[in-house]
C-alpha cells in the first residue's frame, strides 16, 4: 500500500520532499534558427526578452553566437527557446500533445499580428460550444515558422447575473 501511495503522490513524504515553483515551457527549433524564433515572438506575440544564453562562435562559418538559450516572458509565463543541434539536445519532439495557448480579448488582431509576422493561420476561428478551450468564447490557431500551433483564444465575459450568483 506505502509503495502504491508513493507511486500516486498520496504518500505526505513524497509530497513534502519537492515543491515547484514554475512550468517553463522549452521550445527547440533547429539550429542555428532560435535568435530568429526570438525575433518572432516578440513581433508577433509581444515578447519580452529577459535572458540570454549564448555560446562562443562554434564554425569559423558562424558569424553569430550560438544562442544556448533564450528566456521570454509572455503573457506572465517564462518560455525559453534553444537551438536544437545535433550534439546539444534531446530529439525534438514537435506538437506532440502540447498546446501553446495565449489569452486575448481580440483574436483576430492576434491572429493577423502572428501571420503578418511570418505564422500561417490554421482552419477558421471558431465561437460558442465549437471553442474547445475551457471557458473559451472564441477560439483561433495560427502555426509558427518553427512547427508550433499556437491556439489564440477569448474567454467567455462573465454576465452581471454570473457574477452575483
Amino acid at each position: 500500500m506505502a509503495q502504491q501511495d508513493g507511486q500516486n503522490g498520496d504518500s505526505a513524504k513524497a509530497a513534502a520532499a519537492v515543491t515547484f515553483t514554475a512550468v517553463n515551457p522549452q521550445l527547440l527549433v533547429e539550429a542555428p534558427r532560435a535568435n530568429e524564433a526570438v525575433q518572432f515572438y516578440k513581433v508577433a506575440f509581444g515578447a519580452v526578452e529577459t535572458g540570454r544564453t549564448t555560446q562562443p562562435k562554434r564554425k569559423a562559418e558562424q558569424e553569430l553566437p550560438h544562442i544556448i538559450s533564450a528566456q521570454l516572458q509572455l503573457a506572465g509565463s517564462t518560455i525559453i527557446v534553444s537551438d536544437l543541434s545535433d550534439d546539444s539536445a534531446p530529439e525534438k519532439s514537435l506538437a506532440s500533445g502540447i498546446s501553446l495557448v495565449l489569452v486575448t480579448e481580440d483574436v483576430e488582431a492576434a491572429i493577423a499580428k502572428a501571420v503578418a509576422a511570418g505564422a500561417v493561420a490554421e482552419g477558421e476561428i471558431v465561437e460558442g460550444d465549437g471553442a474547445y478551450y475551457g471557458g473559451a468564447e472564441r477560439v483561433g490557431k495560427v502555426k509558427d515558422p518553427y512547427g508550433f500551433v499556437w491556439v489564440i483564444a477569448s474567454l467567455a465575459k462573465k454576465s452581471t447575473a454570473d457574477v452575483e450568483a
